[in-house]
């Protein structure tokens, strides 16, 4: 159901760029928008996994750096039957965890220095379960694609608003967009793209969940984790960009109100009822 509902999202989302595109510029608009966002998906497919780990200071390790938590992926992995990806550390006191990689043949998983601490292994193993299954049911690759679309949208939305200020635009007519038309993609484009990608993004986070609790094993060793995340996350603070915040295991960013209302990740307490409920 995950899946067929991921499915739905990104089509959704996909013609809601269509439509924004149309709105600002009738057909060439919507060509615009579509190879703009052909571009930055092929950008993103091929060097966001690297500008990510660069970004947070990522130091890959090898087996002889961290044994156990090598260990942990090589058995996994396995068992998930994909290759073991590459192995990061990035020193930061808040626990946290993400993958990344385009394939799982281009896969790596980061972990934090804080995560490292306080897990047991148990824990630990849920907590890679999870992250390996977003590698081998390509995740990374869907988040980053909604995350393109949506940016697309938005940048639009921020043309729209600099062709009216400035008085830029074609008439209303078969080649161009309609002025109301525009108006509406300009306030409701944005919102709409935003809300479906994290739609999207929570989804597979419980798909992950499921996924994850059935590879290591247990259910009970990642709703574990999540706990000791959640209450870390809430202590620790994590210098991260926004951007990036739907990769890892748990919302760096802590806030309440309208932040939680947009979150890229369902609340924790549900995902734990969920793996508590689970039977393998």
């Amino acid at each position: 159901m995950n899946t067929i509902k991921t499915m739905f999202l990104m089509v959704t989302l996909t013609l809601v760029l269509i439509w924004a595109g149309a709105a600002f510029g009738g057909k060439q608009g919507m060509t615009m928008a579509l190879v703009f966002a052909v571009a930055m998906n092929l950008f993103s497919y091929w060097f966001s996994d690297k500008i990510v780990l660069r970004m947070y200071g990522a130091k890959e390790v090898t087996e002889a750096d961290a044994p156990e938590l090598y260990s942990i992926i090589r058995r996994l992995a396995q068992k998930a039957e994909i290759p073991i990806p590459r192995v990061y550390i990035i020193e930061a006191d808040q626990p946290n965890a993400f993958a990344t990689g385009r394939n799982p043949n281009h896969a790596s998983v980061a972990v934090t220095t804080g995560i490292m601490r306080i897990m047991d292994s148990n824990e630990l193993s849920g907590v890679i379960g999870h992250e390996l299954s977003h590698v081998r049911h390509r995740d990374i690759l869907i988040s980053t694609i909604a995350a393109t679309i949506a940016g697309a949208i938005s940048y639009l939305a921020q043309m729209a608003q600099w062709a009216a200020i400035f008085g830029i635009g074609r008439r209303d007519d078969d080649e161009g967009g309609s002025p109301i038309a525009a108006l509406i993609m300009m306030i409701v484009g944005p919102i709409a793209a935003l809300l479906i990608q994290m739609a999207i993004s929570r989804s597979r986070e419980y798909a992950a969940d499921e996924s994850g609790a059935r590879l290591c094993g247990n259910p009970r060793y990642l709703a574990s984790a999540l706990r000791k995340l959640d209450s870390a996350s809430r202590m620790i603070p994590m210098d991260v960009n926004p951007a990036t915040a739907h990769m890892f295991i748990v919302n760096p960013l802590t806030g309440g109100g309208l932040l939680r209302l947009f979150s890229t990740h369902p609340p924790i307490q549900e995902r734990i009822a969920r793996l508590e409920d689970m039977r393998l």
